[in-house]
């Protein structure tokens, strides 16, 4: 596993304080939210918030690719490498 995605994975688990799902419950590639892992809008909030703190990721409240962007722990890790996030 690559670390950013693995960073990402231990960022959901804690900032989301996810008591029943491990980092390696999180696929890279499967959707966080609705079907997949069940995340909701105000996790989505926490998670761009603690993406914030740790990446110095800014993701505008008008931005409609944000919602591609925060499909999945890869989609994430993607933007994060094109935005020069990841160390």
């Amino acid at each position: 596993m690559a670390s950013l995605e693995l960073e990402i994975k231990q960022l959901i688990v804690q900032a989301l304080e996810l008591e029943d799902i491990g980092v390696d419950d999180i696929l890279d590639d499967v959707p966080l939210f609705g079907d997949g892992l069940g995340l909701d809008s105000i996790d989505a909030l926490e998670l761009g918030i603690a993406l914030r703190k740790r990446f110095g990721l800014q993701i505008e409240s008008n931005d409609e690719t944000a919602r591609a962007q925060f499909r999945s722990v890869a989609t994430l890790a993607q933007l994060l490498r094109e935005r020069g996030c990841a160390q």
